[in-house]
């Protein structure tokens, strides 16, 4: 906790980063990279260059300030970013390279109106913030058998085709080691070097239950627009990736994990590429309890972008007690059974026991926020609500 010194200095950012948050961290990360290039090799640099990144981070310093003394808040906002940056190897000394940077920005940004008392009172906070980040990865390190950074060679033994813009890898000890233990929901990030020397990580649900003998990431292709660019990974994978070459990928990590191993029924909705990590629960509930009660719906914009229905289907034929509903923007003529038109409904899923059962949501943003309210309105509590997120919207519920 600050010190009662710095408090009132914190206190006092929070209209100052509402209104300026967005410029520092722009100008952070600008000087950041120019100063230490060599990290743009950790960083997602599309989302530099669509603004997400700066956004995520203007969003994670405005939420840090204003629920500073509200650990429980802030809990698993800080889980789910150990999470991330142990994906991508972030070690001890880059804190202090960021801490550097974030207080220059802060003092660039607003000139005079970040004094000195004011840059003491953020170095504080950022001091114990990364103190509490480090200890938590260290720990995570360490329960993962795993050094910060690590990539492990995967030999590809097969690419599938699992939509129009998806293919999924599946992926075999290329070592000869035994393959990582993981929980359905959990991703793992993968290293791609290009021509140029940059190299850029990218972090894919694994879409297969735990098996001894093989991992499965599906990846969507990012085609890009004028908001965003083409995704420089997505697009190299789809290009170039072909069975018998080897992949380097991170050991899985990962906060998301559906309730797999209980009796209990459960709800997992999903829409485009978000189907992935509920793909990996479905499978791995048809392998370890086949009888349970599950809901299983997804939303696509037609039935040639809905990825992973073999899987679906081949869940469907082993689990009694799955409901399958699905929701397409445009409903063709091969729509699997059970298919409406339009967005996901939930007055039009089957019935659950609302306040009992916990629901489960991945996809794009909108989908999940407009699921969460109707969610919210049909009586589940949010206790009851989980969701996979990476972004801003991490912080949605933090004032």
């Amino acid at each position: 906790m600050v010190s009662r010194a710095s408090r009132p200095y914190i206190d006092a950012s929070v209209p100052v980063l509402r209104e300026h948050g967005l410029a520092i961290t722009r100008t952070f990360y600008r000087n950041m990279f120019a100063e230490h290039p060599e990290l743009t090799n950790l960083f997602n640099m599309g989302n530099q260059a669509n603004g997400v990144q700066q956004q995520s981070l203007a969003s994670a310093v405005f939420a840090y300030a204003a629920n500073i003394d509200n650990a429980q808040a802030l809990q698993p906002v800080v889980k789910r970013i150990v999470h991330k940056h142990a994906s991508v190897g972030i070690r001890a000394e880059h804190y202090p390279i960021v801490g550097r940077h974030l207080l220059g920005a802060i003092q660039e940004t607003l000139g005079d109106a970040a004094t000195a008392p004011l840059l003491a009172a953020w170095d504080e906070a950022y001091g114990e913030l990364a103190d509490a980040l480090i200890a938590a990865e260290r720990e995570l390190y360490a329960q993962a058998g795993t050094e910060a950074g690590a990539l492990r060679a995967m030999k590809v033994t097969g690419v599938e085709r699992q939509s129009e813009d998806v293919l999924s890898y599946t992926l075999a000890a290329g070592d000869g080691q035994a393959l990582p233990a993981f929980k359905p929901g959990q991703y793992v990030s993968v290293a791609v070097s290009f021509a140029d020397g940059s190299r850029q990580l990218r972090q894919y649900s694994l879409s297969d239950t735990p098996l001894a003998s093989h991992l499965r990431i599906s990846v969507k292709r990012e085609a890009g627009n004028a908001q965003a660019p083409a995704g420089q990974v997505s697009n190299w994978l789809h290009e170039n990736v072909k069975a018998d070459d080897l992949l380097h990928i991170t050991h899985p990590f990962g906060d998301f994990a559906p309730d797999v191993a209980s009796i209990d029924p459960v709800v997992l909705l999903s829409a485009g590429v978000g189907i992935t990590p509920m793909v990996s629960a479905l499978n791995h509930i048809a392998r370890v309890n086949p009888a349970r009660h599950v809901i299983f719906s997804h939303a696509a914009r037609d039935a040639s972008h809905h990825a992973h229905q073999a899987d679906i289907a081949a869940a469907q034929k082993r689990m009694p007690n799955l409901r399958v509903v699905s929701f397409h923007e445009t409903l063709l003529a091969d729509a699997p059974a059970g298919t409406h038109a339009g967005l996901m409904e939930v007055s039009r899923l089957p019935s659950w026991p609302r306040t009992e059962t916990n629901v489960y949501l991945c996809g794009p943003l909108g989908f999940m926020r407009e699921q969460w309210r109707a969610l919210i309105t049909a009586g589940v509590p949010a206790a009851r609500l989980h969701r996979e997120v990476f972004g801003p919207e991490l912080l949605d519920h933090l004032g």
